[in-house]
């Protein structure tokens, strides 16, 4: 019989990945003492690593900025899009 699933805290994967990143135990130590599997240690450990390198540089800052005036401008051109084929729509049904 499997065992069910379990949703872990962000304050939980964060204290575990930091231990692991430590390197005090090994991440087998760490998932048999905290019943999780070693490979989730290991992606958590992961993703604190991938995260941290990001969080301090000043390139991090500006991506959200950058994320959404990247996003307006592809809604912006969405709407002239729709808006032409409406057009040519309108255009097209005179001739039908």
């Amino acid at each position: 019989m499997s065992k069910k699933r379990t949703r872990d805290s962000a304050q939980f994967k964060c204290q575990l990945a930091l231990e692991a990143a430590t390197g005090v135990k090994t991440s087998n130590e760490l998932a048999s003492e905290h019943g999780v599997h070693p490979n989730q240690v290991s992606a958590w450990k992961r993703q604190l690593l991938e995260a941290g390198r990001t969080m301090f540089s000043r390139d991090g800052a500006r991506h959200p900025r950058e994320h959404q005036e990247r996003e307006e401008a592809l809604y912006e051109h969405m709407g002239r899009l729709k808006m032409d084929l409406e057009w040519r729509k309108k255009k097209a049904a005179r001739f039908s």
